[in-house]
């Protein structure tokens, strides 16, 4: 995707405009080389890169969205750490991510170079579930748990 450019996700309505997806919650992160990261989580975990604001190697504002809803906002350590108005800690990130098939995704991840921090396994509530990191040392993890139903 080009720089300072947007492909906004949208939904059709009745009379056929576009609405932006509802609300959800995005978690945010900060990297090193966000650059880097933003292609690792694309290629290793299936993100979209939805748009990345920044110049050269430095992102200001990026947005990666998961293809069952949701997704991160990440952006680049600011050079003056000391001015940070959003100080995250890079690889301090953590994540559950929902997935409908997390043998191909371990898979997939384990190929584009994730370290593994808990193989494939099945869980005491129906869950299939594994656990990796990307190379800034942020902790993902992966299953078919949707969270539990609703009232």
């Amino acid at each position: 995707m080009n720089e300072n450019t947007a492909n906004e996700k949208t939904q059709d309505t009745r009379d056929g405009s576009k609405t932006p997806p509802p609300p959800q919650v995005w978690p945010t992160l900060r990297a090193v080389d966000a650059r880097a990261l933003i292609r690792f989580l694309v290629t290793a975990f299936g993100f979209e890169e939805t748009v990345v604001y920044g110049s050269q190697e430095r992102v200001d504002h990026a947005e990666l969205a998961w293809p069952l809803g949701g997704g991160v906002m990440l952006g680049s350590v600011p050079a003056d750490r000391n001015a940070d108005l959003w100080p995250l800690r890079p690889g301090s990130f953590g994540a559950y991510v929902v997935t409908d098939d997390p043998d191909a995704l371990f898979q997939r991840a384990t190929a584009a170079g994730a370290n593994v921090l808990m193989p494939l396994h099945d869980t005491d509530y129906g869950s299939r579930d594994f656990a990796v990191s990307d190379p800034e040392g942020n902790h993902w993890s992966f299953g078919t748990y949707p969270g539990s139903p609703r009232s």
